[in-house]
């Protein structure tokens, strides 16, 4: 089991960026994918990104490609969502995950407690 703490979330205007890390307690982080979800008032817990535990793999949701970019930094057991581009309806609670390299939020068995990205108009 990961312990994994997301940061970086806060208020940025449309079109603006924002740069989301993921730092992981322990070195076995090393060996699992880590992936990227996002839940919006009233909506339920969507896919974003994920990264194989390698890092050469990546696989993003239609909604955010071309705009965001996940990546891995093993050597400092973390992980990061660049977002460029943001548009309103990016606005959620972002939270990073350990596990499987899929895009079902039932392959990953660590969780972050989440960190808010409030996008404005």
């Amino acid at each position: 089991q990961v312990h994994l703490v997301e940061s970086g979330g806060g208020l940025v205007q449309a079109g603006g960026s924002l740069k989301l890390s993921c730092a992981a307690s322990v070195r076995t982080f090393t060996t699992n994918a880590m992936g990227w979800f996002r839940q919006a008032p009233g909506k339920e817990r969507e896919f974003v990104a994920v990264i194989g535990w390698r890092g050469g793999m990546t696989y993003y949701a239609d909604s955010v490609k071309g705009r965001f970019t996940i990546s891995r930094d093993n050597a400092k057991n973390t992980g990061y969502l660049q977002m460029n581009s943001l548009k309103p309806e990016d606005t959620a609670v972002y939270y990073c995950a350990a596990g499987y390299y899929s895009s079902s939020l039932a392959d990953f068995g660590s969780w972050g407690q989440g960190t808010q990205v409030t996008v404005s108009s």
